[in-house]
């Protein structure tokens, strides 16, 4: 008698244990993929704010060295510098920038290429994005 009810205890805990263990595993892949699509969100936010940042500290580095070599400049730009300024613009990726430097440079008057610097310069630093939910 001892024997069968033993039997049919061990029948009726294993149907139990299992269906424990399934819901256990379930709520597991369930807490996994939430925690997945949360960390995608998140990396996909670093990789849109690594490209800002490179995309703002190119845009600074030809700002930079656009003022030394032209605005800052005693004499006329020399070939070099020149050709270093046009590898510097058309690294940044921007067409945008690139049609502007090119407007200044096929300025034919010094009048038509203050106006063409300071329409660079303005889009130089529209360009330049600020993370408005860093607090500094």
């Amino acid at each position: 008698m001892e024997l069968q009810k033993q039997k049919i205890s061990n029948g009726v805990n294993k149907p139990k244990t299992t269906l424990i263990i399934i819901l256990i595993l379930l709520a597991g892949n369930i807490f996994l993929g939430v925690k997945y699509f949360s960390v995608q969100k998140e990396l996909r936010q670093t990789q849109t704010a690594l490209q800002t940042q490179t995309t703002n500290e190119k845009v600074l580095e030809f700002s930079k060295l656009f003022i030394k070599e032209v605005l800052k400049a005693e004499t006329e730009v020399n070939f070099d510098t020149r050709l270093k300024l046009e590898t510097a613009v058309r690294n940044l990726g921007d067409e945008e920038i690139l049609n502007q430097w090119q407007k200044f440079v096929d300025s034919k008057t010094e009048a038509g290429a203050q106006t063409e610097v300071k329409n660079l310069l303005e889009l130089l630093l529209n360009k330049i994005k600020i993370d408005s939910n860093n607090s500094y």
